[in-house]
């Protein structure tokens, strides 16, 4: 692993200088990330605050920073949310620099939109990177009986090599189903029986059966995992979900949060999901279920305008699948928060470099290796060591294989070119956004006072108002359009006020009332997550 390094200011003349220029070339843990959003906020007190939703059982704030020109609840607002999944260490960093880009570099796009961000949204579990002993962790501080056998942590990770890291074990049997890869002898792969091939190891986690009961640390430090923690399709009994559907107190008080922020359009998670190198496809059985469990038919072609649009900024070149266990909150904030939802990784480890040397593979662990090699990342395997263990006392035990955290996190040195484009598209998509405008207003007198009033209700924007999902979930308000009349005046026919539930991108309503009297009038439209939009007007 790189070396850590404190990230620092240096208040001299200039201020706080900039992270990328301070020569800091690993990742920053909970407490440095926080010194830097509360920095932020400091230096620009009008368009920023931070405040915390709650502590996590393992005593680590949920932050929520808020960014915006004037009233934050009175623009459409995007969220993004970040460290849902403990191992994505470059969601956090990248949340934090993109606000920082956003202040320093792109304030008035805040003219037009208001973003929430949460950094980190699974502390616990991201700050194992930074403790003695490293692993890749999903589940928050919660005690948890992962087994179920009535004990709490009797079967967790031991580092049996010394080398500060849980890898796996591979242990020499004729009964395993794993033989090593012919291409690469340190991946290890399940036998295919198809081919002739016959199992030569059994492959574990690193540890002991502490609990003597045939498995390997399946009751260490669990924890409830936040990505797996949300309502839809929640995946009961499974370790790191929870004893039911936002159980945790993080999770509360996020939804809490954005169960009041009826501005919010747009969420943009950094996770394990990814609809946006490849977006989701419209299925009619599916979408027709009473449990929705497809994207619907009019926003499926909203996603591929959106995924087309993060392409040209960030190329799907071996961008890896969508990864959705249930309980994810990308999943629920479509199908059940109804919103414009997005996600990505963010980063890929690339294909290698032609080497021809050596035969292309199909293997991810293979390619994944060769192309750290290629850049020098140290480690990104860990040698199989042999050594001595209880369990197995006659036989072949070696530690090794893959690090923890490298497939998930770039170098440190990647991240101003990854924030880059993801400020690119953040602009694109907001630049996108659904608002309000009223055109083409005219005024007829029919005489005896009587007046006939038609007016336009257009959405300038690509985004339709409400996603078909919002519109159907009803957690999107709808728009209130109405006329403000006078006690002079008298409306004959139309409503004074009407609720409209969806105008599509670029689409015009055309809305007209019959009035009777004179002297002025006033017309307005808006929703939360839309804006308002008023005109003034004489009879």
């Amino acid at each position: 692993m790189i070396k850590h390094t404190i990230r620092f200011c240096i208040l001299l003349f200039f201020g706080c200088i900039p992270l990328f220029l301070i020569g800091q070339d690993d990742y920053r843990n909970a407490s440095q990330i926080q010194d830097a959003l509360q920095a932020l906020v400091r230096q620009h007190p009008s368009n920023a605050s931070i405040e915390s939703l709650t502590k996590t059982p393992g005593g680590q704030d949920i932050w929520v920073l808020t960014l915006s020109e004037g009233q934050a609840d009175q623009k459409p607002a995007m969220l993004i949310a970040a460290g849902v999944d403990g191992r994505h260490l470059l969601s956090v960093e990248l949340a934090a620099e993109l606000a920082q880009d956003i202040l320093e570099n792109k304030k008035a796009i805040l003219d037009q939109t208001t973003f929430y961000i949460l950094p980190n949204l699974n502390p616990d579990a991201s700050q194992q990177y930074f403790q003695d002993l490293k692993y890749e962790r999903i589940g928050n501080g919660t005690a948890t009986d992962d087994d179920r056998d009535g004990d709490v942590g009797e079967d967790p990770f031991e580092d049996l090599n010394g080398d500060g890291m849980i890898t796996m074990m591979r242990v020499a049997d004729p009964t395993g189903s794993y033989i090593p890869l012919e291409e690469d002898q340190r991946i290890m792969v399940k036998a295919d029986a198809k081919k002739g091939q016959v199992g030569t190891y059994k492959l574990l986690t690193e540890g002991r059966d502490n609990d003597q009961d045939g498995s390997f640390n399946e009751d260490g430090e669990g924890g409830v995992s936040f990505n797996r923690n949300l309502s839809y399709n929640f995946p009961y009994f499974t370790p790191g979900a929870g004893e039911h559907p936002v159980s945790q107190m993080e999770t509360r008080a996020v939804l809490d949060f954005l169960y009041e922020q009826w501005n919010i359009y747009g969420i943009l998670t950094f996770g394990p999901a990814n609809n946006l190198s490849s977006p989701l496809k419209y299925a009619a059985p599916n979408a027709k279920k009473r449990v929705v469990t497809s994207i619907l038919a009019e926003d499926a072609p909203l996603n591929a305008l959106i995924s087309d649009t993060y392409n040209k900024i960030v190329p799907k070149d071996d961008a890896p699948a969508s990864v959705t266990a249930g309980g994810g909150f990308f999943e629920w904030s479509y199908f059940h928060f109804g919103r414009l939802a997005m996600s990505t990784p963010a980063w890929w480890a690339p294909q290698p470099a032609k080497d021809t040397t050596v035969k292309d593979s199909k293997n991810a662990e293979v390619n994944f290796l060769r192309w750290a090699a290629q850049q020098e990342i140290e480690p990104a395997f860990v040698e199989w060591t042999s050594i001595q263990h209880p369990d197995f006392p006659n036989q072949k035990v070696e530690v090794g294989g893959i690090a923890p955290f490298v497939r998930w996190n770039p170098p440190y040195s990647n991240l101003p070119s990854i924030v880059e484009k993801h400020s690119s598209f953040l602009e694109e998509v907001v630049a996108m956004q659904a608002s309000l405008n009223f055109t083409n207003l005219k005024q007829e007198d029919l005489g005896n006072g009587i007046h006939r009033i038609s007016v336009d209700l257009h959405n300038p924007g690509i985004l339709p108002t409400h996603t078909q999902m919002g519109d159907r979930s009803r957690w999107l308000k709808k728009i209130k359009v109405e006329l403000m009349t006078s006690e002079s005046q008298k409306v004959l026919s139309g409503r004074p006020i009407q609720l409209v539930e969806r105008i599509r991108g670029d689409e015009v309503l055309s809305l007209s009332w019959l009035v009777q009297g004179g002297g002025s009038l006033v017309l307005k439209a808006g929703a939360p997550h839309l804006g308002q939009t008023q005109v003034e007007f004489k009879l």
